[in-house]
């Protein structure tokens, strides 16, 4: 019986290690795929499916990508829901003595991306990991590409209020993969809404890897803690067991490069208003409801942001405001400064103009994935920080000064990677050209014996043209067989008897010498050393880099707060916004306001409006009107000045009074959700039944054509009961915008 080639064993050993994956197997310049990999690649992305001897009878299919661009393949099959092992040549193959080394050095998943060309540079990539036990949870996202952690602790009196609140937060940080135990599946619909409202995809792991010793260990040496006290971690198993089986994940998937997530960020669903998907959605923070696009949403009026950072963050605030008056103060604080000084806020906004991603890149350096290109990228970042810095140096508002104080110049990092590479380096690490002339004395040395060969070698051609009289004679050089002299056809006669004859070519033939070959080998020598000696001394440079993780991670955060303030106030300046005030009484009163996204895609100017809520005798407003008369319009825009003043930034009206809200619930528009077999009716009516189950009277209610789907005494019956309940301070009395075309319903008391 045959037996499988050595090849072919070593990629069995690998595919063994990762069944579930597509595995990446480096075969020279291209990344292998055989087997029924192989088939499901060639089908995914309409690759030519061919086929490789393999020891056996039948050939094995095979189907390939050119290494250089593996990226673009690896992301569209992240994107159809694959995992892909990259397994990488660990040596020289030319160096190798035998079957070339390789080992997997990552698994890619959804939540594990790290390349920025697989990455949207405007938001996070978060993954989720997700522990629930006897009714209490703990949950913790984290973005592998930032390094940032998030972890809260979730409790509740049943299963479906643990699943809602379960679900709030997932809407929050949107993740794209996301790690459960069987607890969580337990949970009813969690599986379901993961996967069809957030599209992510869902890694049901074994209690063992929720195991709280196995988990605690895996922190405490993640940290490098004594104990759980030191990061304020006792007493939380939830969070304990979620985090710890998210860095045995990671650990499994990323093998190096996890201490670029320094610390884990413990915050609770308390500390920003609730905002589901499906206001999220109606409201069109982040985008349109029809077209899924950024022009026409919140978002697209709000983010004036110059770096990647700070995109992020901006949409971070936009997804998360704020409960507590005293944070939302001093962001507007921060806001007011800078609206009003146009001169800083022009000097700050033109040295963010070339701050690259130094959050990303941060994590690619510290990973050892970085190449030269990166690391120049980052130096021409830490170039503008001093400017930069200095700008902020007479700010007066709280959060400037944390802003200027949190920035470090890191003039040290730029000097490093300024003196040791060049202007301009290659894309690839590995073959010499990265480092400059100058930084170290032996690859000087080195450089200079090749020129040197290479002199000679000009030396001999002429030398040899004049002793054998062949005006044309040339000494070239390929990879098969190194240096060598060319004759044409012409003059092949005249070769001398101590050439020795190597390839016949149409025109020409070619001849090798003793003393050539004697020469080749120390050029080559010299050079293969060379390259040796540039990559020990850039990943020297990248690990000394990677060493100030935190201090550029750090500033990094600094750079993006101050992106986020100044886009604030430049659209504040650009679009005359005020500031709002802010108070505990719940009153929210509006002087001249307007919708700040119809205003800025309409040339015509908007119409203002006055708002008055509060929670004594105007609780509720009733708002009737023919079609199109802006009944909507009017809602969405109140709500959408309450979520901007809680952000922190300035509000489009003549005077803004914002009562803190803690949650806007809606129940807009008529839509069916056939996945789930429901109609119109039945979804408005779930809608409906969510509000008034987590609404407080702190709340603000968004409802618009309440009761229709159905019979007119029905939909009119619906809709009395609904405000009746929400209004009375006895039952719930939140803050409401109600628009109906029952105009029975203003008789209402």
């Amino acid at each position: 019986m045959a037996t499988l080639s050595p090849m072919m064993e070593q990629y069995f050993e690998m595919k063994k290690k990762y069944p579930d994956t597509i595995l990446f197997f480096r075969l020279g310049d291209f990344y292998e795929m055989f087997y029924d990999d192989a088939k499901l690649v060639s089908k995914e992305l309409d690759l030519t499916l061919t086929g490789r001897d393999c020891g056996q009878p039948e050939r094995a299919p095979m189907c390939g990508v050119p290494f250089h661009s593996y990226e673009t393949y690896v992301a569209k099959l992240i994107a159809k829901g694959h995992k892909v092992a990259i397994c990488e040549q660990m040596e020289d193959p030319a160096l190798a003595k035998g079957l070339v080394k390789r080992d997997i050095i990552r698994v890619i998943t959804p939540g594990t991306v790290l390349e920025s060309s697989m990455l949207d540079e405007t938001k996070n990539n978060f993954i989720c990991s997700l522990f629930v036990n006897e009714g209490k949870a703990g949950i913790c996202f984290a973005d592998v590409s930032t390094g940032e952690m998030h972890a809260a602790s979730l409790s509740a009196e049943s299963g479906a209020e643990l699943e809602r609140q379960t679900e709030d937060e997932l809407a929050r940080f949107s993740p794209s993969e996301v790690l459960i135990n069987q607890g969580a599946l337990d949970l009813g619909g969690l599986d379901g809404f993961i996967k069809n409202r957030l599209n992510a995809s869902v890694e049901l792991a074994g209690d063992d890897e929720y195991a709280w010793d196995k988990c605690r260990e895996c922190l405490l040496n993640q940290f490098h803690k004594k104990n759980l006290d030191e990061f304020g971690l006792s007493g939380r198993q939830g969070i304990v067991c979620a985090a710890g089986a998210l860095f045995g994940y990671l650990k499994s998937t990323e093998k190096t490069g996890l201490e670029r997530i320094g610390s884990i960020d413990i915050y609770s669903g308390r500390q920003y208003m609730k905002l589901n998907l499906t206001a999220r959605r109606n409201l069109e923070l982040l985008e349109t409801m029809r077209g899924k696009e950024k022009r026409g949403s919140l978002l697209w009026v709000l983010d004036r942001t110059q770096t990647a950072m700070g995109k992020r963050l901006m949409r971070s605030c936009v997804e998360r405001p704020l409960l507590s008056p005293a944070r939302i103060s001093r962001r507007l604080n921060a806001v007011e400064e800078l609206f009003g000084d146009a001169i800083l806020r022009d000097g700050i906004s033109h040295q963010l103009s070339g701050v690259h991603d130094l959050e990303r890149l941060m994590s690619r350096i510290v990973y050892g994935s970085a190449n030269g290109r990166e690391l120049k990228s980052l130096s021409a970042t830490a170039e503008k920080l001093p400017p930069l810095k200095a700008a902020l140096k007479g700010a007066k508002s709280d959060l400037l000064r944390e802003i200027y104080n949190g920035m470090d110049t890191l003039s040290d990092i730029y000097k490093l990677i300024e003196s040791a590479i060049v202007d301009e380096p290659p894309f690839s690490v590995r073959e010499g050209g990265i480092i400059k002339q100058g930084y170290s004395a032996e690859l000087d040395a080195l450089k200079g014996d090749m020129s040197d060969g290479r002199g000679i070698i000009a030396k001999i051609e002429a030398g040899e043209r004049e002793k054998t009289g062949i005006p044309k004679l040339k000494i070239g050089y390929n990879r098969v067989f190194g240096y060598y002299i060319e004759i044409s056809n012409a003059y092949k006669d005249k070769a001398p008897a101590e050439y020795i004859r190597k390839q016949t070519l149409v025109n020409c033939e070619r001849f090798i010498t003793p003393e050539l070959k004697e020469l080749e080998g120390r050029i080559l020598g010299a050079h293969e050393k060379s390259v040796q000696l540039e990559y020990r001394l850039f990943d020297d440079v990248r690990r000394q880099t990677a060493a100030q993780m935190d201090r550029v991670q750090k500033t990094a955060g600094a750079v993006a707060k101050l992106d986020v303030l100044l886009s604030f106030a430049q659209v504040a300046a650009d679009r005359n916004y005020v500031r709002p005030e802010i108070n505990l009484s719940g009153r929210i009163v509006l002087k001249g306001s307007r919708h700040p996204v119809v205003e800025a895609v309409t040339k015509e100017p908007f119409v203002p409006n006055d708002v008055l809520l509060d929670k004594n005798e105007n609780r509720t407003l009733i708002i009737t009107g023919p079609n199109m008369a802006g009944k909507s319009t009017y809602m969405r825009q109140t709500a959408l000045i309450v979520i901007m003043a809680q952000t922190g930034c300035f509000v489009p009206a003549e005077s803004a009074e914002i009562g803190i809200t803690d949650a806007v619930f809606t129940r807009v528009g008529a839509s069916d959700d056939l996945v789930a077999g429901h109609s119109t009716f039945m979804v408005e009516m779930s809608e409906v039944a969510e509000i008034v189950r987590e609404a407080t009277p702190d709340s603000l209610l968004i409802l618009d054509e309440i009761g229709r789907g159905t019979s007119t005494y029905d939909g009119m019956s619906i809709a009395r009961a609904v405000v009746e309940y929400v209004s009375d301070k006895k039952q719930l009395g939140a803050k409401t915008l109600f628009a109906t075309h029952y105009h029975e319903m203003t008789e209402l008391e």
